[in-house]
């Protein structure tokens, strides 16, 4: 059984979500399809910024160039300019924010991946440091002082993933057990990091968070 942001189709473990085959089932978190509503959110938030940033780990080639492609069309589609930025260790990513203040990067995307999710006090601790925007994929950043977030809600997710544990547990097969997308996503925002910024948020973007933290 799996349970991870990417495509499970596209990685070959089963042959489609409804009817799996073979012996593998899970949950696909699907955070890799959510690329154009946090490019719109950085939008909202900076209406004048003109070039944004994805940061990728190309490690995970599938969820990379899915958002690299989908962040790149949805800031096409408004006008402005996102530029793909890889890493994939800690000096890369060192590197990649540097590299963001050289470009003059009004604010950034992080791709959701393992890597990031892991190394996320460290992420938000540089945001910070460059007073640099930066929009996550899950309410775990903003928890450790990221600016904002947008993706599955993992304690609901895991909660079905033991679900489906005790139903393969009971006797049902994987190739029967349709692969599980999330149904609830979140949008977070920590205001207290808008605020160290000297950002405003929007009332529009205040009125759809699902939480504020102050």
């Amino acid at each position: 059984m799996f349970a991870f942001g990417g495509d499970p189709v596209q990685l070959g473990l089963v042959t489609s979500f409804n009817r799996p085959g073979g012996n593998f089932t899970g949950l696909s978190l699907v955070n890799i399809d959510l690329a154009p509503k946090m490019i719109g959110f950085l939008h909202e938030l900076l209406p004048q910024a003109a070039r944004f940033a994805a940061l990728v780990n190309p490690a995970n080639p599938t969820v990379a160039d899915t958002v690299g492609k989908d962040a790149q069309q949805a800031a096409a589609a408004i006008g402005r300019q996102v530029a793909i930025f890889s890493a994939r260790t800690r000096e890369e990513v060192d590197a990649a924010f540097a590299e963001f203040a050289q470009q003059r990067i009004d604010a950034v995307m992080v791709a959701p991946d393992v890597l990031f999710f892991d190394r996320r006090v460290a992420l938000v601790t540089l945001a910070t440091r460059r007073g640099l925007p930066a929009i996550y994929s899950g309410r775990e950043y903003p928890l450790v002082g990221g600016l904002m977030s947008y993706g599955a809600n993992l304690v609901d997710q895991f909660r079905q993933a033991g679900i489906y544990v005790g139903r393969l547990l009971k006797g049902e097969k994987a190739a029967e057990l349709p692969v599980v997308r999330p149904t609830k996503f979140e949008f977070v925002i920590n205001l207290h990091t808008a605020k160290a910024f000297g950002l405003t948020m929007p009332p529009s973007l205040l009125a759809i968070a699902d939480d504020v933290i102050e």
